[in-house]
């Protein structure tokens, strides 16, 4: 992932050039991780470009500054605009889009409530996190020593910055070890996620996923993975999964914002199923994009516009209690 370093960034309710968004070194968040953030993606489609499960992943972000007592300036409604806003005026078609909320600069105790409550979006052009043809070919994923966050250590519903301290060790490890990415045991030794996607399975054409309380994210992704699957026919079962069930499954995938459905190729150093993306990885994969494109109907109402006839989107959500 590289920066462009051009073009506008949305922060604190302003559009400012990318070079001009700074923060102080003061900076709470900078200190103690103390901010919540979203990963989202915005389309290129036979109907113009189009954010993906826009209101879910604003929704999350409020979800997460509510367990961390922030209190954003701003609505969901009107954050969400501001992303709509942000993609149109750097003119991209499709986009990786970071929403960010955080402690600002006024002291560094740790109790960060007298600190400010600041915002930012930023956008950007980036393809396929675990590199060209990994969508078709897969990656090569090992299991981390790292362990992921513990229940009532810190939030792994929330999208906390500070969380990912905990995804850094694990993908710095899986890199160092070869791997394309890292799969994370939670604290009983069950399968939980990767650095920073969803973890599916498949046996005899069931498909399997950790359940949240495998201390996994919520994810969007997750969720729609989960409805596509439903509106193909296969049975699904998120439940708490044995570590040695990653050398039985037939095939598997990691999903998320930044690596869409990505099938796994080997997990450490054992083959999945032919070591080729498997038919139903490649069935979902097929539905998602199709949606995206604009191939196949959003039956679901997933894509919101960046139009700018999409202005008025935060009144029509406020309105409709968003």
């Amino acid at each position: 992932m590289a920066f462009a370093g051009t073009g506008k960034i949305w922060m604190n309710g302003s559009m400012v050039d990318w070079q001009d968004a700074t923060i102080h070194v003061a900076s709470h968040a900078l200190h103690y991780g103390t901010g919540v953030f979203e990963g989202l993606r915005a389309y290129d489609s036979k109907s113009g470009t189009n954010v993906f499960r826009l209101e879910p992943h604003m929704r999350r972000l409020i979800d997460s500054c509510r367990i961390y007592r922030m209190e954003p300036r701003w609505s969901q409604a009107e954050l969400s605009q501001a992303v709509l806003d942000t993609v149109r005026v750097n003119g991209f078609k499709s986009c990786y889009i970071r929403p960010l909320v955080y402690r600002g600069y006024e002291q560094l105790g740790l109790d960060p409530r007298p600190c400010p409550v600041d915002a930012s979006i930023i956008v950007w052009e980036w393809n396929q996190m675990l590199g060209d043809g990994a969508l078709e070919h897969g990656t090569d994923a090992g299991v981390s020593s790292w362990t992921r966050l513990a229940p009532n250590t810190l939030p792994a519903l929330a999208k906390g910055t500070a969380n990912y301290a905990n995804s850094s060790l694990i993908k710095m490890q899986a890199s160092l070890d070869g791997y394309g990415e890292g799969i994370a045991l939670n604290e009983s030794g069950l399968l939980s996620e990767g650095s920073g996607q969803n973890l599916f399975l498949v046996r005899d054409r069931v498909i399997y996923t950790p359940s949240l309380g495998s201390s996994a994210l919520q994810g969007i992704t997750r969720e729609s993975v989960l409805t596509i699957a439903k509106d193909l026919g296969y049975e699904v079962r998120e439940t708490s999964l044995p570590r040695e069930f990653l050398y039985l499954a037939d095939e598997a995938f990691f999903c998320g914002t930044a690596v869409e459905i990505t099938p796994i190729r080997s997990i450490d150093k054992i083959t999945v199923g032919n070591g080729k993306r498997g038919p139903i990885t490649e069935a979902l994969q097929q539905r998602f994009f199709g949606i995206l494109r604009g191939e196949l109907p959003d039956a679901h109402g997933w894509l919101t516009p960046t139009a700018a006839e999409a202005s008025t989107f935060a009144e029509t959500s406020a309105h409709q209690g968003c």
